[in-house]
C-alpha cells in the first residue's frame, strides 16, 4: 500500500471539505446572501441531482397565485401560463442557467429576465 506525502494529504483532505460553493454548485447570489444551505431546498442531507419539489420553492417565494401576482407586471406573466402551474424547476435552476420553458414553443416572441 502506498502512502500519500503529509502535505498532499492536507490538500485532499481540505478539497474534500469545501463547502459545494467552491465545489461548482454555487447557490445563485441573491440564495446565498439569504443563508440558504442545500438541505433547506433539497430537504436530504446528501442532495441528488433530481429537481427540487416545488413546494420546497414555495416555502420562502409563496404558492403559485401568490408569484402569478408578484409577477403581474411582466409581459406575459410567466407563472399565468395556459399550460397551468409548471413547476418551478422547468425554468428556474439553482445550479446552472435558468430557462424560459415559454420560448420551447414561443420561440423569439417573447423576453424574460428570471433567475
Amino acid at each position: 500500500m502506498t502512502r500519500l506525502p503529509r502535505p498532499l494529504l492536507l490538500l485532499c483532505g481540505l478539497l474534500l471539505s469545501l463547502p459545494l460553493a467552491a465545489q461548482g454548485h454555487a447557490l445563485p447570489a441573491h440564495h446565498a446572501k439569504a443563508g440558504l444551505h442545500c438541505f433547506d431546498c433539497h430537504q436530504e442531507e446528501k442532495p441528488t441531482k433530481k429537481a427540487v419539489a416545488s413546494e420546497s420553492c414555495m416555502t420562502c417565494h409563496g404558492d403559485y397565485p401568490a408569484m402569478k401576482a408578484f409577477t403581474k407586471d411582466a409581459k406575459p406573466n410567466p407563472h399565468d401560463s395556459h399550460l397551468g402551474e409548471i413547476a418551478c424547476t422547468e425554468c428556474h435552476h439553482q445550479h446552472s442557467k435558468p430557462v424560459v420553458k415559454c420560448l420551447e414553443c414561443h420561440e423569439g416572441k417573447f423576453k424574460f429576465n428570471i433567475r
